[in-house]
């Protein structure tokens, strides 16, 4: 109910100031198109689509704490502490692929495309609808993407992400982030390469975090997990 309650008046709030946060997404392209409006309910329609993402954005965070309020009890205080520091590192690494896109990558894909066209009397236009599908649609990539360390020191504390095992794969990795680089962006090089490249960087931190975090299962967890399994 209080995750409702807070997705209800994030939407309502943030569709009051949809057309600053449009502003804010449109400078981005404003010196490379002309933005166009193609169907009368076009421009309304991404008022709602990015009112309801800053909704799910706001409230996740809320829904994540009251996970961790309801598991608390049962926690140790280390679990606690681990606990609170996957949800801080969590939401300050989206927040950061999402700057990281807004600030780098975009701008420089949207000069990178324009730049594209070749002839002078083609006129860059683009519907407010596809431009604005493309920087939610990289926010969100970035998001996930940058959320990679901390995906690794959750399977690190399971003893899943095993740091040597890591390195020894790092080549098979950067290929396989290259290929998914080329399915998630535009088909261009350039826009391949902005994606993949943070991608292996974070992949190599998530080696160095794997070193630090990586906790190997026992023959104690072992012993434990059959007799669980006897039962």
């Amino acid at each position: 109910i209080i995750c409702a309650v807070v997705f209800v008046v994030s939407v309502v709030i943030t569709l009051m100031y949809a057309d600053r946060l449009i502003d804010l997404l449109t400078a981005m392209g404003q010196g490379y198109y002309t933005f166009v409006s193609i169907a009368p309910q076009e421009k309304l329609m991404q008022y709602f689509r990015v009112s309801i993402l800053a909704g799910v954005v706001v409230t996740v965070p809320v829904a994540f704490y009251n996970i961790y309020a309801f598991a608390k009890p049962g926690l140790k205080r280390s679990e606690s502490f681990f606990f609170k520091l996957v949800l801080l590192l969590g939401l300050m690494l989206f927040c950061i692929g999402i700057l990281f896109a807004y600030k780098v990558t975009l701008p420089f894909m949207l000069n990178f495309l324009v730049t594209l066209e070749g002839t002078d009397y083609i006129t860059a236009s683009i519907s407010i609808e596809s431009y604005i599908n493309l920087c939610l649609t990289m926010f969100i990539i970035f998001g996930c993407v940058f959320e990679m360390p901390l995906v690794t020191i959750i399977l690190a504390k399971m003893g899943i992400a095993n740091p040597e095992i890591m390195k020894k794969g790092r080549g098979v990795a950067i290929v396989l982030i290259f290929l998914v680089a080329a399915i998630i962006t535009p088909p261009d090089i350039v826009s391949q390469c902005f994606v993949a490249v943070p991608m292996c960087l974070l992949y190599f931190v998530s080696i160095f975090l794997s070193g630090i975090f990586y906790k190997p299962k026992s023959d104690d967890d072992d012993e434990d997990d059959e007799e669980e399994d006897d039962e």
